[in-house]
């Protein structure tokens, strides 16, 4: 009699009806919503019998261009789930003056903020570059796929199942209450003895893994596979931002990893790494989160760097200007991004001389950045430049940018930060630099690649649209926040009792509601031209003149990619097929061997996912079978042989010849 409730509590650990959030009526009202948009597109799908082609052709697809594109749509979709985050945040603070408390109560209010920076750092901005770096790379250096085909479609599941684990905190349990960087003691045991913090450490443990592993193979892919006649000065700049990110990736990625297994031991086995007792020091989680965290944002803009020199270039008519100096101040900042993490908490008592070095390197790392601005220029000084969506993206950037590195600068000097240290001053600035750097570079980067994955252009006006939202509303957004900054007001407050700030707040949750309008004609975009899309389709295959390699194939390309490896002259190939003629052999084609595709990477994640949410629970038995069956698959996997099939040389040359056409006709 006394073993079923051991075996329930083994099985079901903490989990209880007490877990599913009935009494909050704003999670059961976007539960409702969830279930009904899920109930709508899983009877479209098996209406028009899309379940078979969707398993074969994407989930277990280890192609790097759908790989890239699946990358893409799970940022977006995290990006409205982050942004709903981001305006109910601004809703109460519009309104939580005086007596006046607000919707959220401040539980709520704590976790949406939390989930917030997590979901848009890990979720949106790191599967948009991991999407783009995915893509475009082996098209760039004349490679028919990543170094490790099964590894990028695991490495993808992995980042996907680690979303879904924070999803799946809005309606089972709740989410860390402690802000993005999940500071100990709040993160501890006795701060937070729920499960938020515990859906933070393996959410991120698992979706950690992933962007590690995807940061070896694309390190691999451009080490090993370019083209012949590539050397690494003539690698195009994307590729080059895309290799230093990646070094960024395996250097820092794995702190994160180890900092957070050091955070689950305090709070499963009372280790007490971070707290005072038994010799702990929560100052020690803070240098390594951040040894971690200050990499990474370099590691969500440097590519973001790339996508614009391609495009000023492109739109510009010009070779980029300064390409050497383009790549040394890459590395520099490369390097640079390691040195400068201790701005972060320069009030903490590191003392002056400490505080000196790392501001005096906070500022030496924007004289790198501001000769990318300045390259940028040059090359549109005298150029052919045409007003097209990317280029006003690009455009908007550089305004934009430029604002939020000034701001930091004037961060970097340790008097200024004790003075404006946690306040909206700080979140206006790194806003300033995410959304002027990283999201603009990504709306950018879609618009431009996009007929290459697609065949066809996206609608130019709804694309202005979402330009011209997200350009004023970010200004209303955030330009309030760096004059409440300065007014002393501190970040991560639900309720004022000061009500002269209210107007501020007001003015901020207009720029919000301007963005989310930005966000609406993006979709309305994508879903225009899809509808128009044989009028936007443009058979050169060609439609802006890219600069780069990857123009060379066709639109979308082929499973292969390239017929013949590229040999590569010049590190502008459209200037070098402009000057030389394009040619391409029209004999002598063989068999193309591919890999297959495989369910291994989606079970293996899958699998992970459920380890995770059994600790997270301390289902130990089903974290147990769970751990099992995941190194089963593993294995499985391994010794599976019979992953590789041949594209006929026949159906190579139909498609070639067509292409052959079509591109010699167009240069």
């Amino acid at each position: 009699m006394l073993a079923s409730p051991d075996l329930t509590h083994l099985i079901f650990g903490r989990l209880t009806w007490d877990a599913i959030p009935f009494h909050e009526p704003i999670l059961l009202a976007t539960f409702a919503m969830v279930v009904l948009g899920g109930a709508a597109v899983v009877s479209a799908m098996s209406y028009f019998r899309l379940w078979g082609p969707f398993w074969r052709n994407w989930v277990t697809s280890i192609d790097h261009k759908r790989i890239g594109i699946m990358y893409m749509v799970l940022g977006i979709v995290m990006l409205l789930r982050g942004f709903a985050d981001a305006l109910m945040m601004r809703a109460q603070q519009a309104v939580s003056f005086g007596d006046a408390a607000g919707f959220l109560p401040p539980h709520h209010y704590d976790q949406i903020f939390t989930a917030h920076g997590v979901i848009m750092i890990f979720f949106v901005a790191m599967p948009f570059v991991t999407g783009l770096m995915n893509y475009i790379v082996p098209l760039q250096i004349g490679a028919r796929d990543v170094s490790f085909p099964f590894l990028n479609n695991f490495s993808f599941w992995m980042t996907t199942f680690g979303a879904v684990l924070v999803m799946a905190s809005l309606f089972v349990g709740e989410f860390a209450r402690t802000g993005w960087l999940a500071y100990p003691p709040l993160s501890g045991i006795l701060s937070s003895p729920d499960v938020g913090v515990d859906y933070y450490i393996w959410s991120l443990q698992i979706a950690g893994v992933g962007t590690l592993l995807s940061g070896v193979n694309l390190i691999a892919t451009i080490i090993k596979m370019r083209a012949p006649g590539m050397t690494m000065m003539k690698m195009p700049v994307f590729t080059w931002t895309a290799l230093c990110t990646n070094v960024l990736i395996v250097a820092a990625f794995p702190v994160l990893t180890a900092v957070l297994a050091l955070l689950s031991m305090d709070r499963y086995l009372g280790t007490n790494f971070f707290s005072n007792d038994m010799g702990g020091n929560a100052m020690m989680y803070v240098n390594l989160i951040w040894i971690w965290g200050h990499p990474e944002v370099y590691i969500l803009v440097l590519p973001c760097f790339g996508v614009y020199s391609e495009i000023v270039s492109t739109f510009c008519g010009k070779r980029l200007f300064g390409y050497t100096s383009m790549v040394y101040a890459t590395v520099v900042i490369t390097i640079l991004s390691y040195l400068v993490w201790l701005h972060h908490f320069f009030t903490m008592g590191s003392g002056a001389s400490v505080n000196s070095f790392f501001g005096i390197t906070t500022m030496i790392i924007s004289i790198p950045t501001g000769a990318k601005i300045f390259n940028w220029l040059f090359t549109m000084y005298r150029g052919r430049i045409r007003f097209e969506v990317p280029m006003l993206w690009t455009i908007g950037f550089m305004v934009t940018f430029v604002i939020g590195g000034m701001t930091g600068v004037l961060l970097a000097v340790p008097p200024a930060d004790f003075v404006l240290h946690n306040s909206l001053f700080l979140i206006a600035h790194f806003h300033n630099v995410i959304i002027g750097g990283v999201v603009f570079a990504v709306m950018a980067a879609i618009n431009f690649w996009f007929p290459k994955a697609f065949g066809y252009k996206l609608d130019a006006f709804w694309g202005k649209c979402s330009f011209w939202f997200w350009f004023i509303g970010f200004y209303f957004a955030f330009m309030p926040l760096y004059v409440l900054g300065l007014m002393g007001v501190t970040r991560r407050l639900s309720h004022f009792e000061d009500p002269s700030l209210q107007i501020w707040f007001q003015i901020a949750a207009f720029g919000a509601v301007l963005i989310a309008l930005g966000i609406a004609s993006f979709i309305i975009q994508l879903l225009v031209s899809f509808m128009k899309r044989e009028q936007l389709r443009d058979v050169s295959g060609d439609p802006w003149g890219g600069r780069t390699l990857e123009w060379s194939t066709a639109s979308p390309p082929p499973d292969y990619n390239f017929a013949f490896t590229p040999v590569v002259f010049d590190n502008d190939a459209w200037a070098d097929m402009k000057q030389n003629g394009y040619q391409r052999p029209l004999q002598g084609f063989v068999d193309i061997h591919m890999p297959k595709n495989t369910a291994a990477g989606f079970v293996i994640a899958a699998l992970s996912a459920l380890v995770g949410f059994a600790l997270i629970w301390h289902m130990w038995l089903v974290a147990g079978v769970a751990f099992v069956a995941c190194l089963v698959a593993v294995i499985t996997h391994t010794f599976n042989y019979n992953r590789d099939f041949y594209i006929p040389a026949s159906t190579v040359v139909r498609v070639e010849d067509q292409r052959t056409q079509l591109l010699a006709a167009h240069v």
